[in-house]
């Protein structure tokens, strides 16, 4: 089913809409950022209670704000992707193969180019701080966790990247650490869409550009946290998303573009060196990491923000947050275009949510043996398995599993009955050598370290009809349609 797409031009727009659904908690008196805040985002995750909107926050002037938890499950009866669904221009109860197939479907689309409006246009440049005003210490920039490395300006906010040459704008999610006012270092992963554009810069032995932009149209962190190709500028796919272009305003100090609704941007270059120590910080898998590394220093030269400007958190952790419904689902549509690119049957893809990212659930239809004659289960799974190992979304998850079209992979019911009764303990599995995600908690420290190991494909399709497939016990399906109904009819009394 295709919906109509409704923009949302920025973070206030999305809030509002939010509280429409019953879905934002104004917390009203005075918070600490200093792991406050970010307690009470986790239990909001972990209670699905709504997104906690800080008005009052100690240590920075009044009207700053911290606005919590801002793309986890929704609260709202009935619509639990309503953040996410909302985020991309959907209706707020959309279902996940319906979200799924939208994205999946924009990755196909004509990009968009972002429109440039001027400066007295762009809200995010109400406020110009330049020189020693341009300090983080005016901003109530969160400490997450306990035992974190130290407070993390960039949990939910995108890195604004260009290649020297110009032929690349890369927006995306990488976690930031704040060194002191002027100084922040973070994760600039070799593999990842920053660390590709960095490297181009060390070669030339120039500290790279940056912008990092909190708040704007909620589809801005929201895509700059999927697994688009490299090469891809995230801005014109937000643009086909909605089919018309995001405002976008140029840098105080910089030839870059940000979105021109963003609450903060912060403006600077990122060291030729891996200079400082960054982290530990409790990661995706749910897990608290006690390792650090040596990561670039990003300079801070300049910063502009809104009136009262909303700064959003991610308190990261245990299922389900932004990393599994951001990251996860955007996996998930791009698996889906790839494997429909490649032609195969494929009716939908899915990141079980409280995996915690380290699954993939791909359904076919019923009549995928007629689509494919002569192919058995093994064979498909196989075929799936050659698309996926050679992709970046596909090598970003250690196991996808296989399973008929009968089941709902977003339905936690569903898929653990599925996984229990359609999964061999042993066979009718296929593990691929290569590239593994380095923060998928389930491989040794040998194979994180090396970026190497097996992601493993499981068939678990049923038999043919009329082959041993044996029918649900389920009241769909062990009961005869008058029966059913009578039952339905009655089922108040």
């Amino acid at each position: 089913m295709t919906h109509p797409v409704t923009r949302l031009k920025d973070l206030r727009e999305y809030i509002d809409a939010l509280d429409a659904l019953g879905d934002v908690r104004r917390v009203e008196r005075t918070v600490s950022a200093d792991l406050e805040a970010a307690a009470i985002s986790r239990l909001s995750c972990e209670r699905r209670s709504p997104a906690p909107l800080f008005e009052s926050v100690a240590g920075v002037a009044p009207g700053f704000r911290l606005f919590g938890a801002p793309a986890s499950l929704s609260a709202a009866a009935g619509k639990p992707l309503a953040r996410v669904a909302l985020s991309v221009g959907m209706p707020a109860g959309t279902t996940a193969a319906e979200l799924v197939d939208h994205l999946a479907r924009t990755r196909h689309a004509a990009p968009v180019p972002p429109r440039l409006v001027a400066r007295e246009d762009a809200p995010c440049k109400q406020n110009v701080l330049l020189g020693d005003d341009a300090t983080l210490d005016r901003f109530p920039v969160p400490r997450i966790h306990e035992f974190d490395g130290g407070r993390y300006p960039n949990t939910w906010g995108i890195i604004v990247a260009r290649t020297p040459d110009g032929r690349w704008t890369n927006w995306s999610i990488a976690r930031v650490m704040q060194i002191d006012g002027k100084h922040m270092t973070g994760l600039v992963i070799p593999a990842q869409h920053i660390g590709m554009i960095w490297q181009e810069w060390v070669a030339l032995g120039e500290p790279m550009p940056y912008a990092l932009v909190q708040g704007g149209d909620p589809a801005v962190p929201f895509v700059g946290g999927i697994p688009l190709p490299p090469g891809a500028d995230e801005a014109g796919y937000i643009g086909a998303l909605y089919g018309e272009p995001l405002d976008v305003v140029r840098c105080e100090t910089l030839d870059l573009e940000v979105p021109a609704g963003a609450e903060i941007v912060i403006e600077g270059h990122l060291s030729v060196g891996r200079d400082a120590r960054e982290g530990p910080f409790g990661e995706f898998a749910g897990y608290a990491s006690d390792e650090t590394s040596m990561q670039p220093v990003y300079t801070v030269e300049a910063i502009t923000h809104r009136d009262a400007p909303i700064w959003p958190l991610v308190a990261e952790g245990r299922p389900v947050d932004e990393f599994h419904t951001v990251t996860g689902v955007g996996q998930a549509a791009e698996v889906l275009a790839e494997l429909r690119t490649a032609g195969l049957p494929v009716t939908t893809a899915w990141s079980p949510l409280r995996a915690a990212a380290h699954w993939m659930v791909v359904t076919v239809p019923q009549n995928w043996r007629e689509l494919l004659p002569g192919v058995d289960s093994a064979e498909l799974t196989h075929r799936i398995g050659a698309v996926l190992s050679e992709s970046h979304s596909g090598r970003a998850t250690a196991a996808t599993f296989v399973l008929d079209d009968d089941i709902d992979p977003a339905d936690d019911t569903d898929l653990l009955w599925a996984l229990a009764t359609r999964i061999h303990p042993l066979d009718r599995a296929e593990a691929w050598y290569g590239f593994v995600h380095p923060l998928l908690n389930c491989y040794t420290h040998k194979e994180r370290a090396a970026r190497s190991g097996p992601i493993v494909f499981h068939d678990g399709l049923l038999p043919a009809p009329g082959d041993g497939r044996l029918p649900h016990s389920s009241f769909a399906q062990a009961y005869p349609e008058r029966i059913r109904h009578r039952v339905l009819d009655h089922w108040d009394d």
